[in-house]
């Protein structure tokens, strides 16, 4: 072997092993990382995370270090007493005197009444039985022009087989109380004694969701002119077709919709294009098109708490300085809304919480961690969207509103796994919105619904769901 050629293999030699020292060294910063998440993806839990509560099994879950009290399951001796009233005697059905006949010691004959006796009311179905209206068209003859004319239905009847009443209580029982069509159907057979089938409720399904559609329009175009609105999103299915339910939380009502996407289209779709008001809502991108948001902490202090949980030197001290000034900052919040301070006690305590925590963010950014670094760029950058509540008389620091008014949707998805066609979608938005607002706003969903369907069925202009002013 020449020279030339033991200098070319010896340099090569060292290039390969070069190469090899600098992939040895990328495969212990790869196992690092991959041990790392997947102590991360261990840890994860509803406290540090978004995962629900509900994907944590009860026997997986800590239990409290909270000493026993020693004391008895149940009421305490001492506590208020909750027990039904009972109605005024001119109220009830049925009224049965109870006179003893005889002493229970001597046996002697008892006469006369007590003028106080003790009152046992008891509840109970009446025997459950459809009232059933025939109407009955004639057909008559002309004797002039030999034309046959049938009889008219009367203003108000159905072309079917279903009254108003029916008709709302299948709708709330499909929507505001999850049962699928074949469970309503088999409801309305063995308890109401009165013969349907799952196609026969779709049918009231229609009728009913065209009778919610001016109300629904009614709550979404009321949302533009809202100061703040709490909003929140699910995906869902329409047919084979990805969905998204939306929801709008505002004062004194509630707004649901479904829409093909999660895109920003569907916040003006709701909300309308010169929308001013606050939104409260998480920190997904859709938002940004907002003017005003205000982002809920509640997400935030899990993502603190996240921090925290990491191990990460820097993290877990950046996480234990800010956790403990927003701890403080919700102290203060709660005092404010149970009464023990004012507004201006709260602002002024909080303002300068609130801006420690803006430089401990500025600070961060200049963290040797990225992950870190990257997490107080985002939140200081946009740091006007996390203190709106505290100059903003009304507003509230979470988005809990709005994710308590989608539980009952989320539930709904589970079981019936979406719906199945545009009108379904449709008629699921119309009655989550009606039965959330009249919740708000303590009415009758069902006797909203009625007065509903019996102004559709007569070409009546529908009720108003929003209050008067």
């Amino acid at each position: 072997m020449t020279p030339a050629v033991r200098a070319f293999v010896h340099a090569l030699i060292a290039g390969f092993q070069s190469q090899i020292n600098v992939l040895q060294s990328q495969i212990v910063d790869l196992n690092a990382k991959i041990a790392d998440l997947e102590s991360q993806v261990k840890k994860l839990t509803p406290q540090n995370s978004s995962i629900p509560p509900s994907s944590v099994h009860p026997h997986a879950k800590a239990l409290k270090n909270k000493p026993k009290s020693g004391k008895s399951r149940g009421g305490q001796k001492g506590h208020p007493r909750h027990q039904r009233e009972l109605l005024p005697v001119d109220e009830c059905d049925s009224v049965v005197s109870l006179i003893p006949p005889a002493c229970r010691c001597c046996k002697n004959s008892l006469f006369g009444e007590d003028s106080s006796p003790i009152r046992h009311q008891v509840y109970e179905l009446p025997v459950i039985k459809a009232f059933i209206t025939e109407y009955q068209r004639h057909r008559l003859h002309c004797t002039r022009c030999g034309t046959t004319t049938c009889a008219e239905l009367p203003i108000g009847v159905p072309s079917g087989q279903s009254g108003p009443r029916l008709i709302a209580f299948t709708a709330l029982l499909m929507g505001h109380f999850r049962q699928s069509k074949r469970l309503a159907s088999e409801f309305l057979r063995d308890l109401l004694n009165i013969p349907c089938c799952p196609a026969t409720t779709v049918k009231m399904q229609d009728i009913a969701s065209a009778a919610l559609a001016n109300p629904h329009e009614e709550l979404r175009q009321a949302l533009a002119s809202e100061r703040n609105v709490f909003m929140d999103e699910t995906p869902t299915k329409q047919a084979n077709a990805k969905a998204w339910l939306w929801t709008a939380v505002a004062n004194q009502f509630v707004v649901f919709s479904v829409f093909a996407s999660r895109a920003a289209t569907a916040i003006e779709s709701l909300l309308g294009s010169n929308f001013e008001g606050i939104i409260n809502c998480d920190r997904a991108k859709m938002y940004y098109v907002a003017k005003h948001l205000q982002w809920c902490w509640a997400h935030l202090i899990r993502d603190i708490q996240a921090m925290i949980d990491s191990k990460v030197p820097d993290r877990v001290g950046f996480g234990t300085q800010v956790m403990k000034e927003v701890k403080e900052v919700f102290r203060l919040w709660h005092r404010f809304k149970q009464v023990e301070i004012e507004w201006e006690e709260f602002q002024n305590s909080a303002i300068p919480i609130a801006k420690k925590i803006n430089e401990l963010l500025y600070a961060g950014m200049g963290s040797h961690d990225s992950k870190l670094r990257n997490q107080c760029k985002s939140l200081y950058v946009h740091r006007n969207r996390l203190w709106l509540f505290i100059s903003n008389q009304g507003l509230e620091p979470t988005n809990n509103r709005a994710e308590r008014a989608l539980r009952k949707a989320v539930i709904y998805r589970k079981l019936s796994f979406g719906t199945q066609s545009e009108g379904g979608s449709r008629f699921i938005e119309r009655i989550f919105s009606v039965a959330a607002t009249c919740r708000i706003q303590n009415r009758s969903v069902y006797q909203f619904l009625v007065q509903a369907i019996e102004a559709k069925l007569t070409n009546q202009p529908a009720p108003k769901i929003l209050p008067t002013p």
